[in-house]
């Protein structure tokens, strides 16, 4: 008797499985994975924006792309800047605050199957090669955070980050793991499981290359110092670094509530 593949289970499928099924054109697959329901205009008018302004150069290209990707997203305040190359799907489920800056080469993905898309507030700037992903959670970036280049925010249960935030280069933000309680199909077949939302709190400093892992809470005032790997909830103002983080110290100095001189992160 010959075994049989093993089969991936229904809550699970990977991107090609997305853009190769069977049951639809590959067109519908296309649109399903950029657009989720919207109509053929809808798919048109998108096509034509990012081929004719997505990659054009100079302040032609900025005010072009002001001007008409402010139709493709739930919602826009004023003052929208837009990088070149700019990959957006299900756009129908980003808003985006006042004078929102995405820099180049940034993809903005909101094609999770559960939560309600990305929240983006006001004065908020995301720097060049971000990837910002409502993966299956909702996830949010509270006003006048800076979110630095190359970094990864991914919600696989949900991500919020608070106002005034300072985000460092080369982060990761969110995620979660594969499920590993069987082996008679692939891990990366079983899908995802999470130990919940990542929550940071306003005026948090997280400086480069620091990872939070899912399930962890992150309070107001806290600093991170660069290549951390935050697994635990962190307490309001405090100082950590290493891998995995732990606690130096506090920024409020006992007795006076006075900040303390931090350049650590």
């Amino acid at each position: 008797m010959t075994n049989s593949p093993p089969q991936t289970p229904p809550a699970r499928r990977t991107l090609a499985a997305q853009l190769n099924d069977e049951s639809s054109s590959p067109l519908r697959c296309y649109a399903r994975k950029v657009l989720g329901d919207a109509g053929a205009l809808s798919l048109a008018y998108y096509e034509v924006v990012n081929l004719l302004f997505c990659n054009l150069p100079s302040s032609l290209g900025f005010f072009l792309r002001r001007t008409f990707y402010r139709r493709l997203f739930r919602s826009v305040g004023s003052g929208l800047i837009l990088g070149r190359g700019l990959s957006i799907r299900h756009p129908g489920k980003i808003t985006l605050g006042h004078r929102v800056a995405v820099d180049d080469n940034t993809l903005l993905d909101a094609s999770g199957l559960k939560g309600e898309g990305i929240f983006i507030h006001d004065d908020v700037i995301v720097a060049r090669n971000c990837v910002v992903q409502a993966k299956i959670g909702s996830t949010i970036i509270g006003a006048r955070t800076e979110i630095g280049a190359n970094t990864i925010i991914s919600s696989i249960s949900r991500v919020e980050i608070g106002k005034f935030g300072l985000v460092g280069p080369l982060c990761l933000i969110g995620g979660g793991n594969y499920k590993t309680d069987r082996t008679d199909i692939p891990m990366m077949d079983m899908g995802w499981t999470s130990r919940g939302p990542v929550v940071v709190g306003d005026d948090v400093w997280i400086g480069a290359g620091v990872s939070i892992l899912d399930g962890v809470r992150i309070g107001k005032g806290c600093i991170i110092g660069a290549g951390a790997v935050v697994a635990k909830d962190l307490p309001d103002y405090a100082v950590a670094m290493g891998v995995p983080a732990k606690i130096m110290r506090y920024r409020l100095v006992p007795g006076n509530g006075q900040s303390s001189e931090y350049t650590g992160a």
